[in-house]
């Protein structure tokens, strides 16, 4: 009797768990990988100890002979734009729509799921993972228009981020990305 009690608690409370659980980001589909590949300036992200007090990062991707493996160079500057700088490389592989699995140090790989990316001129994106510990705000230039900026912190909170985790990251000066002009009437 006893046993049959722990079973129905433990089904239960296993049951319980799985109800809690929210379903996975959903991630772009029809990524163009080589119109992705290139220079990003990290906006924002959520602060982890490998980039611990880095900022003016970058990651840059770039394809190897493989079509699904690409190069990653991820760069940055201790605590200033003139601090100590930083680099790791490492590589990533295609893992199926929008999503990518990076690896700094074979053979553990971690996922990076495209969760949203201008896919007319591919100068922003929303880069996390399926757990939401990570999230990263992109830009083809240092900075980005507050309108696109507060539209990806929307998207993200929408996919069950924490996005009052967020820190901007300092870029220094060097371009807006902007929203396209609306063509208005003559």
């Amino acid at each position: 009797m006893i046993r049959l009690a722990l079973i129905g608690l433990f089904l239960s409370l296993s049951q319980l768990t799985m109800a809690q659980k929210p379903a996975e980001p959903k991630t772009v589909e029809d990524v163009d990988l080589p119109h992705y590949l290139g220079k990003w300036y990290e906006i924002a992200r959520f602060d982890n100890r490998f980039e611990k007090d880095l900022v003016g990062v970058t990651a840059t991707y770039a394809q190897t002979k493989k079509p699904s493996k690409i190069k990653v160079h991820n760069e940055g500057y201790v605590k200033t734009l003139d601090g100590k700088h930083k680099s790791s490389r490492g590589h990533a592989k295609v893992a199926g729509e929008g999503k990518l699995k990076v690896t700094f140090f074979w053979p553990f790989y971690a996922p990076y799921w495209i969760l949203d990316v201008d896919k007319v001129n591919y100068t922003y994106a929303l880069v996390g993972t399926p757990d939401r510990d990570y999230l990263w705000i992109l830009s083809r230039l240092p900075n980005l228009d507050k309108t696109i900026y507060d539209g990806l912190v929307a998207k993200a909170k929408a996919e069950g981020y924490d996005v009052s985790k967020l820190i901007k990251v300092e870029q220094g000066d060097g371009g807006t990305v902007k929203p396209p002009k609306k063509k208005g009437r003559k």
